[in-house]
Formats: C-alpha cells, sequence, structure tokens
C-alpha cells in the first residue's frame, strides 16, 4: 500500500485551510486507490491546534483536523514542540499522537512516502 502523507507546517490562513481540506480529500478517496493517508502538523501548525485565535480559518482548520482523527487518520504533531509548549495532553486528548519530527520525517523516507507539504 502506498503512503501519502500531508505535512502542515506553515500557519497562514492558506496553508491551513488548504492542508487540511486537501488531507479531508485524500481520506474520501484512500481506501479506493488503496494509500495509507497520514497527516503531520509541525510548527506553527501545530501551534494552530491549540491556539485561542478563533477566527473562522483557525476554527475550521481545528475542526478538520479534529476529525481526520477521528475517522482514524493518523495526525501527528511534534513532541518536542508539545512538551515546550504544554499542550502534549490537549493535542492528545484530541487524538493527535505525538512524536518527534525526526523520527516521522525518517520513517516517510524508509517508507517511500509521497509527502506533500503546506
Amino acid at each position: 500500500m502506498a503512503k501519502t502523507v500531508i505535512f502542515i507546517f506553515h500557519g497562514d490562513d492558506a496553508s491551513l485551510n488548504a492542508g487540511s481540506h486537501v488531507a479531508e480529500r485524500v481520506r474520501q478517496i484512500a481506501d479506493d486507490v488503496d494509500v495509507e493517508l497520514e497527516v503531520y502538523c509541525f510548527g506553527p501548525a501545530q501551534a494552530a491546534i491549540t491556539s485561542a485565535v478563533d477566527d473562522e480559518v483557525h476554527v475550521e482548520y481545528r475542526a478538520q483536523i479534529d476529525a481526520l482523527a477521528a475517522a482514524g487518520v493518523r495526525v501527528s504533531a511534534c513532541l518536542n514542540a508539545a512538551v515546550a509548549d504544554g499542550t502534549e495532553n490537549e493535542l492528545r486528548n484530541r487524538g493527535i499522537l505525538l512524536e518527534y519530527a525526526r523520527d516521522a520525517f525518517a520513517r516517510y523516507g524508509l517508507e517511500g512516502a509521497a509527502v506533500i507539504s503546506f
């Protein structure tokens, strides 16, 4: 089975919106095309999951990330950043797995994953 990773890093409105929506669109067809989907949030996009910003884009981004995790998609974020920010419990409670970025990126290479970045 092939793997597609949606890597959301940037915290601008366009990246949060496009990254989370592309992930959902891939999720919708993943079983039909035999693709395993994974989402990794890092940097500003990881911070946006737990931020207090409540504009439309951030609210929708958080809802989409939560929905992906609830649908069984492996959604991960950086363990080091979560510990540094004190957000590890909130992220875990949302169904987000915490993994060192270095380990995730090395794993993607070993798995031959297609990584698409936003």
